[in-house]
C-alpha cells in the first residue's frame, strides 16, 4: 500500500536531471503500467503475488502531532488507518526515514527499513583468509610454487594466508585460482617497485596482485583512509599504461556528488571546474612522477601524462551511452555511488578494459546510500563469485603514523 501521498511527493523530483530524477520518472512508469491492468486504488495484482495499492485517509493524527499539513503525519495516518482497518492481516510501516521510524514505533505502527539487499559491513567479503596447514603443505607450496585444494569452499582469487599450525610464524602467500582448483604464488614485485611504489604489507601486496593481473577485469578496494587504495591504484594503472602499453589510457573518475548534477555551475573549462573534484589524484599522479621543487617550479606537472594522452581526468556526470575498451579506469570513492549508478560505469567497459573501484564505506556523503547498501558493497557482494573478479579489504593505514592513529581513534 502506497500512501498518495508519496506519490505527490516523488512528482516533485520528476524533472530533475539527477539520479534521484530518473528513479522518480521510473517510479510513476512502474504505477501508471500496473493502473492499465486494473484499479489501483482497489488493488492490482503483482507478478511475484500479493498486490500494489495507492491509498489516502481523512483520519487525525493525536494532538502531539497536530500539524497534519506535514507529508510525513499524513503517511503516518494513512499506516495507522490501515492498521485499525485491516486487523487479521499485521500493518508494516517501510520507510529509509530513520525519524520516521521513530515516530512511526511511537504510535504503535511496526517500522522496519527499506533494503532490499542489505549486507552488514561486519559480514562483508574481505578477500583474503587465513589457512592453518602443515609445516611440510608450506614447504611444498615454496617448492612447487602450488597446493591444491578443494574449491567448494573458495571464491574464485580469494587470497590465502597458509599458516603453519604448529609454528605461526612459517607462512605463505597464495591466491586460490578456481580454473585449476589450487592456490599458487602471488604476482612478483620488481625490486624497484611499481612505479616507485611497493607494497608494506600483507594486503597491499594482495592488491597489486590484484591490479597488476590482466586477466581480473574487475578489482573492488575497501579501506579506511591512508591503506594506499587510490596511490597502488593509480601506479599499477601508470605501469600498465606506459611501461607494458597493456591498456591506451589510465582513465581516473570520481563522483562529482552527486552523480549526474551538472559541472556548469562552476566557471572555466570542464578541467578546471573538475579541479576541486579530482585534487586528489593530481597529488599522487605527482607524488608518483617523483617532482622535485625545482621540476614543479620550472612548470612540470601532471599535465604532461594528460597532453601526452596517457593520462585522462574525467567526470562520470556523462558516462551513460559510452563505450570505453582497452582502458585502466579506476574510479575513486565509489562508496558514494549506488547500486544503479555503479551498475551504468561499469557496463561501459568495453573489450580489454580493466576496472579499479575504491572507496570507504565509512566515508559516505551521499544520503541516499549507507555503509551496507552502497554501490561499491553492492560490486564487492555480486561479483564474489565470478573469475573476472577480485576483491581485498585493507585495513592497515600507511600514509603516517598520525593519520593511521586518527583513522582508528576518531
Amino acid at each position: 500500500m502506497i500512501p498518495i501521498y508519496v506519490i505527490e511527493e516523488i512528482d516533485q523530483f520528476k524533472r530533475d536531471l539527477s539520479e534521484l530524477g530518473r528513479n522518480a520518472r521510473q517510479v510513476a512508469r512502474y504505477l501508471d503500467d500496473f493502473r492499465t491492468k486494473g484499479s489501483i486504488g482497489d488493488g492490482v495484482a503483482l507478478p511475484g503475488g500479493g498486490k500494489v495499492r495507492v491509498i489516502f485517509s481523512m483520519r487525525d493524527l493525536p494532538k502531539a502531532m497536530a500539524n497534519g499539513a506535514l507529508t510525513d503525519n499524513r503517511i503516518l495516518a494513512v499506516a495507522l488507518d490501515v492498521k485499525e482497518k485491516e486487523p487479521a492481516v499485521p500493518a508494516i510501516f517501510v520507510t529509509k526515514d530513520t525519524n520516521l521510524r521513530i515516530r512511526a514505533d511511537a504510535l504503535g505502527l511496526r517500522a522496519q527499513d527499506y533494503d532490499a539487499e542489505k549486507v552488514e559491513i561486519s559480514d562483508i567479503y574481505t578477500g583474503l583468509r587465513e589457512l592453518p596447514v602443515t609445516a611440510a603443505e608450506v614447504d611444498a607450496f615454496y617448492q612447487s610454487g602450488e597446493l591444491a585444494k578443494d574449491g567448494a569452499s573458495f571464491a574464485p582469487n580469494e587470497f590465502v594466508l597458509l599458516k603453519d599450525r604448529d609454528s605461526p610464524q612459517h607462512t605463505a602467500m597464495g591466491k586460490f585460482r578456481a580454473d585449476h582448483g589450487k592456490v599458487v604464488p602471488l604476482i612478483r614485485v620488481q625490486k624497484e617497485g611499481v612505479w616507485g611504489i611497493r607494497p608494506r604489507n600483507k594486503e597491499q601486496t594482495f592488491a597489486l596482485d590484484l591490479l597488476l593481473n590482466d586477466e581480473i577485469k574487475l578489482v573492488t578496494m575497501v579501506g579506511k583512509a591512508g591503506t594506499g587504495k587510490t596511490l597502488m591504484a593509480i601506479a599499477a594503472g601508470l605501469h600498465k599504461t606506459m611501461e607494458e602499453g597493456i591498456y591506451h589510457r589510465l582513465l581516473v573518475s570520481r563522483p562529482i556528488f552527486p552523480l549526474g548534477r551538472d559541472i556548469g555551475y562552476l566557471p572555466g573549462s570542464v578541467e578546471e571546474k573538475l579541479n576541486p573534484w579530482m585534487q586528489p589524484i593530481f597529488d599522487n599522479v605527482e607524488f608518483l612522477m617523483n617532482l622535485s621543487k625545482a621540476d614543479k617550479k620550472a612548470g612540470r606537472s601532471y599535465h604532461e601524462l594528460i597532453d601526452l594522452g596517457i593520462l585522462a581526468i574525467e567526470p562520470l556526470t556523462y558516462i551513460r551511452g559510452r563505450s570505453i575498451p582497452s582502458q585502466y579506469i579506476i574510479v575513486d570513492e565509489a562508496q558514494n555511488l549506488t547500486p544503479h549508478e555503479v551498475k551504468t560505469i561499469i557496463t561501459r567497459v568495453g573489450d580489454g578494459t580493466k576496472i579499479v573501484l575504491t572507496g570507504d564505506p565509512y566515508q559516505i556523503d551521499n544520503p541516499y546510500v549507507d555503509s551496507t547498501n552502497n554501490g561499491l558493497i553492492h560490486v564487492v557482494n555480486k561479483f564474489r563469485t565470478e573469475k573476472l573478479a577480485g576483491h581485498i579489504s585493507l585495513s592497515k593505514g600507511e600514509r603516517s603514523a598520525l593519520a593511521e592513529l586518527a583513522a582508528n581513534l576518531l
